[in-house]
């Protein structure tokens, strides 16, 4: 695992350096996922509130959502996605002033009210920040986190990089002061409804149960994918692609408040 994110650094350093002794004509990380981005999506009123996905550390839109954006589109849904903070590596607060621009051109785009936002990793705690801190409460209908970092990582190896070539690392770490601030005085904020979505085999987000959240009942659910489907393998990296999760962020989107906690999605397994 830190060979891993070690090597994801240190290519991303390669490109940067490439990109400044050449520029580039244009950047095929900035490519969406199929089935998002479609400006001209009008939200129906079956499924009125549109939906922004926000990637994990190291990872952009085109790979991190590939598989569930268009499983997303096809149920109806007008998906959004954006790259943000140097393949989110920046601050944590940097990334989530990126965001909030993002979500108000997707309202404003869609004429809709309100969005869902369905994050991974990273990406499903950072609105946290937006909700509590950038006046998001209002404007967010449904949180569902995938394996996201609520209460940090205590695994050491998880981001190696540190504060100075990965500030969102060193915030992503339990105890950090980023998320000391942003647990302080509770979870959740009155508004959004949380959905967290989180599996035993996380190797990163450590321990997996770090993920969950606490709140009132009829606000909060924290699944674990394992409590329904006991032989899902999925871990963290690869949930995004993981048709159990994809069936548990519809149900979560499809209903009035988080999902139920009694629902039971088709195991592959």
């Amino acid at each position: 695992m830190r060979r891993r994110y070690l090597a994801l650094v240190l290519a991303a350093a390669a490109t940067a350096l490439t990109a400044v002794a050449a520029p580039a004509v244009g950047d095929p990380l900035d490519v969406p996922p199929p089935g998002a981005n479609n400006w001209s999506c009008k939200p129906t009123a079956e499924h009125p509130d549109p939906v922004v996905l926000v990637n994990g550390t190291f990872e952009n839109m085109a790979k991190n959502w590939s598989t569930l954006a268009p499983k997303l589109a096809d149920a109806g849904y007008c998906v959004f996605a954006l790259n943000y903070g140097d393949n989110a590596t920046a601050p944590v607060a940097d990334s989530a002033r990126e965001l909030a621009p993002f979500l108000d051109k997707v309202l404003s785009a869609t004429g809709a009210q309100k969005v869902d936002i369905v994050g991974h990793s990273q990406g499903g705690m950072l609105p946290r920040y937006n909700i509590k801190y950038l006046n998001a409460a209002g404007k967010v209908d449904d949180l569902v986190g995938i394996v996201p970092s609520n209460h940090g990582t205590d695994n050491p190896g998880a981001f190696v990089t540190g504060a100075t070539l990965c500030p969102a690392c060193a915030d992503q770490q339990t105890g950090s002061p980023f998320l000391t601030d942003l647990n302080a005085g509770g979870d959740t904020l009155p508004g959004p409804d949380y959905t967290v979505i989180t599996t035993r085999n996380d190797e990163v987000v450590t321990p997996y149960t770090s993920a969950f959240l606490e709140g009132p009942e009829q606000q909060v659910t924290n699944v674990t994918l394992q409590d329904q489907c006991p032989l899902d393998v999925f871990e963290h990296d690869q949930t995004p692609n993981d048709p159990v999760v994809a069936q548990w962020v519809i149900h979560a989107l499809g209903r009035q408040g988080p999902a139920d906690p009694g629902y039971k999605p088709k195991c592959l397994l």
